[in-house]
């Protein structure tokens, strides 16, 4: 199960965390001003999700989505209603366009769960890219980085309900899985649900190596956007 009953709180729990997408959207535009050698604008974000950084580099880009979650896209679509969504798979959605830039954020990358998954879903941005484009990944939390049993919880409060997110990590060889409750009070009660997140756990060779068969050149930003690094591929001039 992936971001069904979440959608509608995701942007709330994440401002409770301090997430800062504009500034993240900022960072990221030039990062990909120091690559990019087309002479194009059109952005996709794959993984996209409510669409909250594409909110922002919009002010750049000629912004597009993706996200398997219908959910989330709906959130998407009704704060942007002027962009483009589409609903498919990173490993397999094919549009007919292709673009100056191709970014995957946040960690969502990790939502194709195994190697080949990861190998499948740079290969797939890759074929939506024009030439002199650039590839920006921000990865999800490597093998080293996560504790098995590790809980935790976020408590958020907008102007009509309150929120608590409560999380449990197992660890299952190469996958984290994640276990979610959720509590949300308002007007109408107080109601609880779950949902189950399963993320693969890829060292820092995994993905240059996937980045390197798609026949990019790699550049490893241990910075990146937010403190978890970022993976920019990109073709070098000749």
């Amino acid at each position: 199960m992936e971001y069904s009953g979440f959608a509608q709180y995701y942007d709330l729990l994440y401002r409770a965390q301090g997430k800062d997408y504009e500034r993240e959207a900022c960072r990221l535009h030039r990062v990909i001003q120091q690559y990019k050698t087309s002479p194009g604008n059109r952005l996709l974000d794959v993984g996209c999700g409510t669409g909250e950084h594409l909110r922002y580099l919009r002010a750049f880009y000629q912004v597009e989505g993706v996200d398997s979650s219908a959910e989330m896209l709906q959130v998407a679509q009704h704060k942007l209603p002027e962009v483009s969504f589409y609903q498919g798979d990173m490993r397999t959605f094919r549009l007919r366009a292709r673009f100056d830039v191709v970014v995957c954020l946040f960690g969502s990358i990790g939502y194709v769960e195994t190697r080949e998954g990861l190998r499948q879903a740079v290969a797939n941005m890759k074929r939506h890219l024009v030439k002199g484009g650039v590839m920006v990944i921000e990865p999800w939390l490597g093998p080293q980085e996560i504790e098995d049993g590790r809980t935790h919880v976020v408590v958020a409060e907008g102007a009509e309900c309150k929120v608590v997110r409560i999380g449990y990590t197992r660890i299952r060889g190469h996958l984290a899985e994640i276990r979610f409750h959720f509590v949300v009070a308002d007007k109408a009660g107080i109601e609880h649900f779950e949902e189950v997140h399963r993320l693969g756990l890829f060292s820092h060779r995994e993905y240059e190596e996937a980045l390197e068969q798609s026949g990019l050149q790699i550049f490893y930003d241990p910075e990146g956007l937010s403190g978890r690094g970022a993976y920019i591929g990109y073709v070098a001039p000749a």
